[in-house]
């Protein structure tokens, strides 16, 4: 007996499965459903999350829902799980097992009384009447080698084969045999239902073959003529192959491949032994071409002095920088008296950094190498931010090129998404290829440099695989010159996904897998789906998902649905991490697609918004943003900047007019333009994902939809070959675990244990169960786990420079049914060191936000295995070099998280982030000296990272956007964003108080932020939003640590404001010692009308946000006892992590505007820095003793240079003081502000 697997069709109950029967029902919302009926006793079923075929019976008792396992045994009997030793009672159905427990005193916590039934969707509602598309789907291609024509008797590709091979076998014996025996009896020589069954039990393999035909196909022409005529011809015919022919045409190619593997190798031999003897200096015939030499690129600057400069008369400012990408030089020219120039080769070489501006949109620092040990800056401004983007590009690609590296740090990518209207393309798609057209594109210097992977996805998509896919390899080849190698293609029906990849990258490709879900009507028809691809890129795991969904304008729920079905149901990636969903397993993740996410406002709005070009107003009503928002859809994934006009619908044959009105069989319909065509992603933490461009097309027609494209820049990482072989006993790594606490939002009480997944472990290891657990609130749980509970892992491999690439999944499942309750991903860059890290992440299962996982963490590395050396995405750094924001458009910021928002230019006070008094993620320590300024030390509490008010903050994700009207607009952070700043402020000493910033209000929900507003320099807010490189200062694209939550409602804030913290608070509380006050009005804490709705009874759950608001509620004024912080020092500088970042630039740039006290004026300076010990205390008289005992004398003679000669002074220097003197490596540059800080104390 198999569960339901939630891809429609057959129930395992049969046509009308009993009411209490919920299928494939996630734990999630099965207990959502019993809180709603509220009453003791009531119970629904469903399918088990954990093992295939089994059961969950769920049942409401005291308000605590306790589920149970049922578990089908070798005889296809049910029984409920038992403790040892109790014998199990059996049932044939799932009717028979439940009819028993209805009955009194069967050992369930209490006996089944009221049935919980589902709710029932008319397969009608699944139908595509309002747009352009036909009502009646087309019926699916036929296709040779890429996909499975759908059927009845097709077996999911969820399912594991074995079981729908031998269904089809069991169907056969116990129906079809009888009348085959019949026929026989009769006189007939064939068996036909035989022969249909055994075509079905073959359809998986007859594609496979097919595929390894097509593979060999080209080597057969090449070194077998003879047998290349019958494998073209066999290809051939089973594009055409049906019915009876198709088993004959299975075992001829059987046959053809046998004698092709086995005579192959030979005929390869002896010609290339003929070769060598007729022309032994000749080349193959069949050698790569190489892409086209990219010409040397000039490029006209302007030098970007200082005032004191001003007054050197006579010099130039202008330059030009010329860029010789295949020779490795760049030369800087200037221009002097009489047409003469005056001009300087850098090799590749002896260019150390390029620093950008984060400020100033066209303006780049050049870090050359002047002698050994000494460089020089110069600071040039380009024509525009573009042109500055592809000299970076350049630069970085002349770098890659000429890198004695085997193997690439970085990869670029081209993404494009295009529902073809299932008409043919037209003869040319360069424009889409090269990224040309509306929105953010790419210079002409750089648009024609070939990608090392071409993503296509199509929809209504007509044209033969075959077909489409050659004519996609000659459009990059008229391009490039080069040829493309197809490394996958799958389809649903008309829906295509192909991934081509450069020809030097073909052998470090891997692990390729393919996948599809059906959601079209009733989730049987492929009409609507998705089609996946994964593979592994070196040692970098890549998912890739093109998807059609829902269309209608009103079809919001459904669409959302569909989305939660594939994320489900989409088999991709390591099998080992089957309890994750595929947004978890891969180290990149690119969805793409039509959408049909449509924008909720009056045509003739939206149409005069267009014209003027004005889009801000419509993304603000973009259906995907505003689901997004909500978190009812893609969790945590990041959209670049839409600046280009709706993609749908417009008139074919022009891009001039939108076609808005359809007449229909049912009336007339309405479909507004709409962005339904859509790029996002999501990447692990502390990984490189930077988004080049994202826009759509302007001159291909021929479709009612017009084709959107985006280009990245993807850090990838090495199959790793450790140099000193497996380590020995006394150099081996260690990860362990100081303590893990999380707060799961469930009515369940039952114990827990952690899974841990990674490739850097041999296999998954478990804790055990959890040793603390507290709530008195039904709707959470509190669970904790002490070292002794939590396993050390050993990782495979020791060095440094292997495990900063490493992550780790957790999940967290319960004890009785072995479900996921919530999963999450740390990167080990930031737990690296000999002290304890702090983390601090939310959980999710099945795409809905389920919790928050926080605790202590090092990854210990022996002293031998610590070499490591800079990535190339890490050559570029962004600089946090004026006091105010970016003005005019950044072209830098890369969107990470669910930041479809654009981080507001209001500045953060530290108000808000004081008062929260959570340290959030900013307790994770940053890693590299390539880094500077993107994130503070994990003891600093007056930077914080994020807007963490609470253990449980994470609930708050759920909840409606009228839940945020009333809030205060003095208290409301700044729309999510990577990393929310915070003011700056002085640390906390006898006599003073700190007055934080203030920040003017802003609009609650700005789905998208005015022009220039996605980054705030690092005097306006610390940690600012992360640049095109990743992070302030920083070439990393690190997701939000781990990802920010959005805007608090104004209850959850408002008692906080009202009544600061009077005592002193540890900055990293137990979660085991913060008590969850109940839920009823009669706890400790007043709640707010807003949060009595419904309380926490049975039928009052409004949109399941008003208990989660309450408890969010009760939380924010939970006073958090103190205890001694868990990091007590910072590690030793050489491990290349940065120290706490100064705060004396305050005095410099002092916060304007103050606001009513923080709680951080009332936390010990112990709390704010992790501990008063420190490693870099100063008792030296002079700047050259004081930089000699922390290593970094190196220094002295710029400091001295730019007047810093007395360590009195010193104590107000400034990053930006530190830079002028030649301080550049970031992590120095904390060592001394901190040192210099610890000797003010």
């Amino acid at each position: 007996m198999a569960g339901g697997g939630g891809g429609g069709g057959l129930s395992p109950l049969g046509p009308t499965p009993p009411m209490w029967y919920h299928r494939d029902l996630s734990r999630a919302a099965a207990e959502e459903l019993l809180a709603r009926a509220g009453r003791d006793g009531s119970f629904l079923v469903r399918d088990s999350e954990s093992v295939s075929g089994a059961y969950a019976l769920c049942v409401l008792f005291q308000k605590h829902v306790h589920t149970y396992r049922i578990l089908p045994d070798d005889e296809g009997f049910l029984a409920v799980q038992t403790s040892q030793g109790v014998q199990p009672k059996r049932f044939k159905t799932l009717p028979e097992l439940v009819s028993l427990y209805l009955q009194p005193s069967q050992g369930l916590v209490t006996t089944l009384l009221y049935t919980v039934d589902r709710e029932e969707t008319a397969v009608t509602d699944d139908r595509d009447y309002s747009d352009g598309e036909d009502e009646k789907p087309p019926l699916p291609p036929r296709s040779a080698s890429t996909s499975t024509p759908p059927g009845p008797e097709t077996p999911t590709e969820s399912a594991p084969a074995a079981n729908g091979l031998s269904t089809i076998s069991h169907e056969y014996l116990k129906g079809s045999y009888a009348l085959d025996l019949d026929a026989v009896k009769q006189g007939a020589s064939s068996l036909p239902h035989l022969n249909k069954t055994l075509v079905a039990s073959c359809k998986r393999l007859n594609g496979e073959v097919d595929k390894v035909l097509s593979g060999l196909e080209i080597l057969s022409k090449v070194f077998d003529q003879q047998s290349a005529f019958m494998v073209s011809k066999m290809i051939q015919q089973s594009v055409n192959q049906g019915g009876d022919q198709e088993l004959e045409n299975l075992v001829t190619k059987l046959a053809i491949l046998k004698d092709l593997l086995s005579s192959i190798e030979k005929k390869a031999l002896k010609a290339l032994q003929d070769m060598s003897l007729s022309s032994p200096c000749s080349l193959p015939l069949f050698s790569t071409r190489h892409s086209k030499a990219i010409p040397v690129q000039a490029f006209e600057v302007k030098l970007d002095v200082y005032l004191a400069e001003l007054t050197k008369i006579g010099k130039s400012q202008k330059y030009t920088l010329s860029v010789d990408v295949e020779g490795g030089r760049l030369v800087v020219m200037k221009k002097v008296k009489d047409n003469q120039e005056d001009w300087t080769t850098f090799t590749h070489d002896k260019i150390r950094q390029l620093i950008k501006s984060q400020r100033v949109q066209n303006k780049l620092g050049i870090v050359f190498e002047k002698e050994k040990d000494k460089s020089q800056r110069k600071d040039f401004i380009f024509a525009s931010a573009k042109k500055r983007e592809a000299f970076c590009q350049l630069l970085q690609l002349m770098k890659n090129k000429h890198s004695n590296q085997d193997e690439p740090d970085m990869i670029s990518l081209f993404i494009g998404t295009w529902n073809m209207g299932s008409v043919p393309s037209p003869k040319s798609v360069a424009s889409w290829v090269l990224c040309r057209g509306l929105g953010k594109t790419l210079d002409e210097m750089t648009v024609t440099i070939p990608h090392d992977l071409y993503v296509f996805g199509t929809q209504e998509n007509s044209v033969c695989d075959r077909e489409w896919v050659e004519s996609l390899r000659a459009t990059l080849k008229e391009q490039t010159e080069l040829d493309y190698k197809p490394i996958a293609v799958q389809t649903l029906w008309n829906i295509k996904l192909a991934v081509l990849v450069k020809p030097e990258h073909e052998n470090r490709i891997s692990h390729v897998g393919m996948s599809s879900v059906k959601t079209g009507i009733a989730n049987t028809l492929g009409n609507k789906g998705a089609v996946g691809v994964s593979f592994m890129f070196n040692g970098t795991s890549f998912g890739f998902v093109n998807c059609h969904l829902t269309s209608g304008n009103e079809k919001i729920a459904r669409r959302n649905q569909n989305y939660l079905d594939i994320l489900r149901l989409l088999s991709l990636g390591d099998k080992q991490l089957n309890s994750f969903d595929i947004s978890l397993r891969f180290t990149h993740l690119f969805w793409l697609g039509d959408l049909n996410y449509r924008l909720d406002m009056d045509i003739q709005e939206i149409l005069n918004y267009i014209n003027r070009k004005e889009f801000e107003p419509l993304l603000k009503v973009d259906q995907l943003n505003l689901e997004r928002e909500k978190n009812k859809v893609f969790l945590r994934f990041a959209e670049e900047e839409i600046s280009f006009p709706p993609t749908y619908r417009y008139e074919r044959g022009s891009r001039d007019t939108y076609v808005w009105q359809k007449q229909k069989a049912t009336g007339m319909r309405t479909n507004v333009p709409s962005w339904c065509d859509r790029i996002l992603w999501k990447s692990y933490p502390e990984t490189h994902t930077v988004c080049n461009s994202y826009g759509c097309t302007d001159d291909i027609v021929t479709s009612d939809h017009s084709p959107v494209f985006a280009t990245f820049e993807v850090g990838v990482t090495s199959q790793f070959v450790s140099k000193k072989g497996l380590p020995k006993s006394s150099e081996q790594a260690y990860i362990e675990f100081e303590s893990i606490e999380a707060i799961v939002k469930t009515a369940s009480r039952t114990k827990f244990f952690i899974e841990f997944y990674s490739t850097c472990l041999e296999e998954f290891k478990k804790s055990y169960e959890n040793d603390s657990q507290n709530s008195d609130n039904i709707n959470f749980l509190r669970v904790g786990w002490s070292n002794k509970q939590l396993t050390t892992l050993k990782p495979l491999l020791s060095e440094i420079e292997y495990l900063q690439d490493q992550h780790l999944l957790l999940t967290v499942k319960s004890v009785d049914g072995y479900e996921s309750y919530g999963e999450c991903v740390l990167a080990l860059k930031s737990m690296i060191g000999s002290t304890a890290q702090q983390f601090h992440t939310y959980l999710s299962h099945r795409g809905e936000e389920t919790g928050n996982i926080r605790g202590s963490m090092r990854v210990r590395v022996p002293a031998e295995r610590m070499g490591t050396r800079e990535r190339l995405y890490e050559w570029i750094s962004v600089d946090n070099d004026e006091t105010g924001g970016p003005k005019g458009k950044s072209t830098m910021v890369s969107r990470v998280g669910h930041e479809y928002v654009k981080q507001s230019v209001v500045r953060k006070p530290l108000g808000e982030l004081g008062k929260v008094s959570e340290e959030g993620e900013r307790s994770i320590k940053e890693e590299t000296a390539a880094r500077p300024k993107q994130d503070t030390s994990d003891s600093d509490s007056s930077i914080s990272k994020n807007s963490y008010n609470n253990p449980a903050y994470y609930i708050l994700e759920g909840v409606p956007n009228q839940s945020a009207a009333a809030l205060s607009p003095e208290l409301l952070p700044s729309p999510t964003s990577t990393n929310p700043p915070a003011a700056k402020v002085l640390p906390p000493s006898s006599g003073a108080r700190t007055k934080p910033t203030s920040a003017p209000s802003g609009p609650p929900h700005s789905p998208r932020p005015a022009a220039g507003q996605e980054s705030l320099s690092e005097e306006d807010g610390g940690a600012g939003m992360v640049g095109a490189h990743g992070g302030t200062g920083s070439t990393l694209n690190r997701p939000p640590p781990d990802f920010p939550p959005p805007p608090l409602p104004k209850g959850a804030l408002e008692m906080v404001a009202e009544a600061p913290f009077n005592k002193p608070r540890s900055l990293y509380p137990d979660l085991t010692e913060v008590r969850i006050p109940t839920a009823g009005p009669g706890g400790p804490v007043v709640i707010g009308e807003g949060f009595r709705r419904g309380g926490v009874g049975a039928g009052g759950l409004d949109d399941q946000s008003c208990s989660v608001l309450q408890m969010a509620k009760t939380l924010s004024d939970t006073e958090f006892p103190g205890q001694p912080p868990r990091a007590p020092s910072a590690p030793p500088p050489h491990r290349g992590q940065p120290m706490g970042l100064g705060l004396e630039a305050c005095r410099t740039f002092p916060p304007r505007n103050p606001i009513p006290e923080s709680i951080a004026e009332d936390m010990p300076e112990e709390a704010l820095w992790g501990s008063s010990s420190s490693s870099l205390s100063v008792g030296e008289s002079s700047v050259g003793e004081w930089l000699q005992r922390l290593g970094l004398e190196r220094y002295e003679q710029g400091l001295l240079h730019n007047g810093w000669d007395d360590l009195e002074f010193l104590s107000d220097i400034t990053e930006e003081d530190l830079e002028e003197a030649g301080v550049l490596d970031s992590t120095h540059k904390k060592i001394l502000l901190e040192s210099l800080r610890q000797q003010q104390k």
